[in-house]
């Protein structure tokens, strides 16, 4: 065998290259989502036809609500089928966000900003921090909401290339502090005040007493965020990488020195974003900024919106207009036209994902129409109320059973609104603080996102996985991002524990136990 046969050997090999070499097996993912689609219309009739329905108490109308398995193979389901093809595809979340966000970044990309920039950014961060860096980012983007999966992951791949590194090991490693961190931050962001409403709204429909804020899970937050940085940066060098191998596609990056003109066009660049950014500043930060708006449930003028529905088109200026005065630096936008080039490009690039986003996009709206996640969602619920469990014993139970529904009920806070008026009351009677029960619901549901295809960006990290190695599938994928699920839950678990016997306070006067 020669040296250069041997790292695609041995990348066959062990546990994980079983799940890679079965998964790229598969159909390409397009058609794979056709035959899960398929197979969510006759379980549905089975369902049907057995019985199945669940009933719980939705944290969020605050009233009981019995759910029954709904069929797709009759006139109605048939019906939804084909009416709502068209809205199931245009109304797919991250579609919008993709596309918008990659008209920003087309620009930026096409103009030689980001590649020109990361190569400055490459020179002056230390080889030995770049990993840690990658993921760390990926870690803290979760403030902006989704825009870390447009933003983060694409970049992680070509900050990897361009410093001569595999480009999936970067992607993987974006993405691991992107979706896997999802519950870490250094901040408080969207994600918190929508848990922590659902939380409240469980306690009050069971009667309780007792009001969660918004920075019950704080401070184990900010500790979370730098040890998964440090568990996501051993994994890619120690386990990642060694099994990628070499990499050998097509993707070069341009080693040539910036000249003069380009240091002058990153420096124009760099003043146009301080700019932007303030003037955003003065539009969010003031009391009654025109970018706030009333948050119905506490009075209050807030960036909430914004956040959640504004900010990618932020980010689609954020990337335009430096990537517009970096190309009429440099010479490479002289007109209006070469501004339409660079977003057209990256469109035409995004074929794939908008082939793979539509199959997607009906897999998902079935499996949502049948009700069957949220029937199992319930039924699991129910059986480790029935467990017995206490203590500890009981909160790895609940991590591990909230992990298994993730890989088939992708929404966190539709996920939640089932589990906190089962899970909430019932810890909360044993002892265990509601902050600590929504603390291991976020550990769960952040480390299964990155291995379930039911996650609503999986699909377009596997297109940015092709850019790179053409023949991976979704088994690269799942293969590749098992190690950092196993290993984040692992030591998130760990950690919880270390801190429930501790008794630190895991928030601003919150704790584990009463």
């Amino acid at each position: 065998m020669s040296k250069k046969e041997r790292p695609t050997k041995e990348r066959s090999k062990g546990f994980l290259g079983i799940i890679e070499n079965v998964g790229n097996k598969l159909p390409h993912p397009a058609i794979l989502f056709v035959i899960l689609a398929l197979m969510v219309i006759v379980i549905s009739e089975i369902a049907v036809r057995a019985g199945l329905a669940a009933t719980f108490v939705d944290a969020r109308l605050g009233e009981e609500v019995t759910i029954e398995a709904v069929s797709l193979f009759n006139g109605e389901g048939l019906s939804f089928i084909f009416n709502n093809a068209t809205t199931n595809f245009t109304g797919f979340a991250p579609l919008g966000t993709v596309l918008v966000a990659m008209l920003g970044v087309g620009v930026a990309e096409w103009s030689g900003l980001i590649g020109d920039a990361l190569k400055k950014l490459i020179k002056s961060v230390p080889t030995a921090l770049l990993t840690s860096v990658v993921v760390f980012a990926g870690i803290v983007s979760n403030i902006a909401s989704d825009a870390g999966y447009v933003v983060i992951i694409p970049l992680g791949a070509i900050v990897f290339a361009g410093a001569g590194r595999h480009p999936l090991a970067g992607l993987a490693a974006a993405f691991a502090g992107v979706s896997g961190g999802y519950s870490a931050n250094l901040v408080i962001g969207p994600t918190d005040a929508l848990l922590t409403g659902i939380t409240n709204a469980a306690l009050e429909s069971a009667n309780i007493d007792y009001e969660m804020a918004v920075t019950g899970n704080w401070y184990f937050m900010i500790v979370s965020t730098f040890l998964l940085t440090i568990v996501g940066t051993i994994i890619t060098e120690k386990v990642i990488e060694p099994k990628l191998g070499e990499y050998k596609g097509s993707y070069k990056p341009d080693d040539e020195p910036l000249t003069d003109l380009q240091h002058k066009g990153l420096k124009l660049a760099g003043l146009s974003v301080l700019v932007y950014v303030f003037i955003i500043g003065l539009m969010l930060v003031p009391e009654n900024a025109p970018l706030r708006a009333l948050n119905e449930d506490t009075g209050l003028m807030t960036m909430d919106n914004f956040l959640s529905q504004g900010l990618i088109f932020a980010i689609f200026l954020l990337f335009v207009i430096p990537g517009f005065v970096y190309g009429r630096t440099v010479g490479k936008i002289k007109n209006s036209n070469d501004l339409v080039e660079g977003m057209t490009q990256s469109m035409s690039s995004m074929g794939g994902y908008i082939v793979l986003a539509f199959f997607a996009a009906q897999f998902i709206s079935y499996f949502s129409y049948t009700n069957l996640g949220m029937i199992l969602s319930v039924n699991g619920a129910e059986f480790l109320e029935s467990v017995g469990f206490t203590g500890i014993p009981l909160i790895i139970a609940f991590t591990l059973l909230a992990a298994f529904l993730d890989l088939f009920l992708g929404s966190a806070s539709a996920k939640w609104a089932i589990m906190a008026p089962i899970f909430i009351p019932m810890l909360f009677n044993v002892g265990l603080t509601p902050e600590l029960t929504q603390i291991a619901y976020r550990i769960a549901d952040s480390t299964s996102n990155i291995i379930t295809p039911l996650m609503s960006y999986f699909a377009m990290v596997l297109v940015f996985m092709k850019r790179y190695e053409p023949k991976s599938g979704l088994g690269t994928l799942i293969s590749t991002m098992l190690p950092y699920s196993m290993s984040f839950l692992v030591v998130w678990l760990i950690m919880l524990i270390g801190w429930y016997f501790s008794g630190l306070p895991i928030g601003p006067g919150s704790y584990m136990t009463f």
